[in-house]
Order: C-alpha cells, then structure tokens, then sequence
C-alpha cells in the first residue's frame, strides 16, 4: 500500500497565500509517497490537468521504485497557458503498462489568474 499526501506548491510565496496562480507561471504538482509494506515498490506517479470543460491540458508522469519504509516527494511541473479553473487528478499506478492503482486518485482544484503587470 502507498499512502499519499498532496500538495501544491508555487514559485512564489504570494501566490501560495493568495490561493491561486497566474497564467505563463510554472507551479509544481508535489504529492508525498509513503511505502508502508516490506518489500520494494515500483511506482508510477501520473499527473493530469483538466480545464473546467474536462479536456485534458496536461499529462505527464514519472516511475521509480520506493524502498521499504521509504519516503519521497515526486513533483510535476505544469504552465497554465489560460485563466480558468483546472483540476489536477494524481494517480498511482504499479505502472504505466499495468494500471494497478497502488492509492485512490486525488483532485486538486487550482485556481490560474491573467498575470497583469503594472508599471509605475
């Protein structure tokens, strides 16, 4: 069993406590994996963004193998193109060819604003 934790973490601090993000600004999908068996676990952490119509706007992906006990904390970056509300959905699988969920999937809604400069 892989246990998870989930959290959004942005470039900068004020946008972390305003609770959203701007548009053409990287933010990093970060959930923390915990293998709580004693046995080595091979993992594949999928992250896919959606826009508030359900189209896929991002997807990617990245597998490794957690050790006994072991904790890790994988990220994914992700630049929203346009303002919107978007939903990122975390799944891990044993695999990408063998799509055994190791957790149930997360959501995180995430809010991305224009990113507007004023000069002055």
């Amino acid at each position: 069993m892989i246990i998870l934790l989930l959290g959004l973490f942005w470039n900068t601090a004020l946008a972390q406590e305003q609770g959203f993000v701007y548009v053409d600004k990287q933010v990093q999908i970060v959930t923390d994996l915990s293998n709580s068996q004693d046995r080595f676990q091979s993992f594949a952490y999928i992250v896919q963004v959606k826009d508030s119509d359900g189209v896929t706007v991002s997807l990617g992906w990245i597998t490794g193998s957690l050790s006994p006990n072991q904790h890790l904390s994988p990220a994914l970056s992700w630049t929203p193109e346009k303002a919107g509300a978007y939903v990122a959905e975390i799944f891990v699988w044993d695999s990408i060819t063998n799509p055994e969920p190791l957790s149930p999937p997360l959501q995180l809604e995430i809010e991305v604003r224009e990113n507007i400069e004023h000069e002055g």
